[in-house]
């Protein structure tokens, strides 16, 4: 500890990166340093390289129970891949305590349709956030994990650097 007082102990946190991308072996890399147990999910597992695999503590083909549960931070490494409504699906089926998906603010996020047109309505979709991670200006894969873990951290800390904005106070002239 630096200095200060220990955070309350606040229980084994999951934190799982679908899709073998390059942010999810930062994320997994990290997350493992920062307490978590990692887990990477990828259906093509292929893809899956020997460096990203070796810093999670479990490879999986799709999201399951035996880890989306309560305690799991699912974050979705890529946007554009075709499974990503079918992984999306998986992960709102279980009580995930959070899910994410990687991509600007200033484009419609694909989740969006690939939800409804698996028939998921608005409170389900509303489930996924999107953007994710502090807002930083990462552009990295490395930053973009660092960005998405401080905002998991402080969240699981409960600490207000988390992914809530608070609002500024307004300034009144004298």
């Amino acid at each position: 500890m630096a200095h200060g007082d220990l955070p309350a102990d606040v229980g084994t946190r999951t934190l799982v990166a679908v899709f073998a991308a390059p942010v999810a072996a930062y994320l997994l890399h990290f997350g493992r340093d920062a307490g978590f147990h990692t887990v990477l999910v990828e259906p093509d597992l292929d893809l899956v390289d020997p460096l990203t695999a070796g810093y999670a503590d479990g490879v999986a083909s799709s999201v399951d129970p035996s880890f989306a549960d309560g305690t799991a931070d699912i974050v979705v490494c890529d946007h554009d891949r075709p499974e990503l409504g079918d992984m999306l699906a998986r992960a709102l089926a279980y009580p995930a305590r959070w899910i994410g998906v990687m991509g600007s603010p200033r484009h419609t996020g694909p989740h969006i349709e690939a939800l409804r047109s698996r028939g998921f309505d608005d409170e389900a979709i509303a489930r996924v956030h999107r953007p994710i991670g502090l807002n930083i200006g990462s552009h990295s894969p490395a930053e973009i994990a660092i960005s998405t873990l401080a905002g998991l951290i402080a969240d699981r800390n409960a600490r207000p650097g988390g992914f809530a904005y608070p609002q500024s106070p307004t300034l009144t002239p004298r």
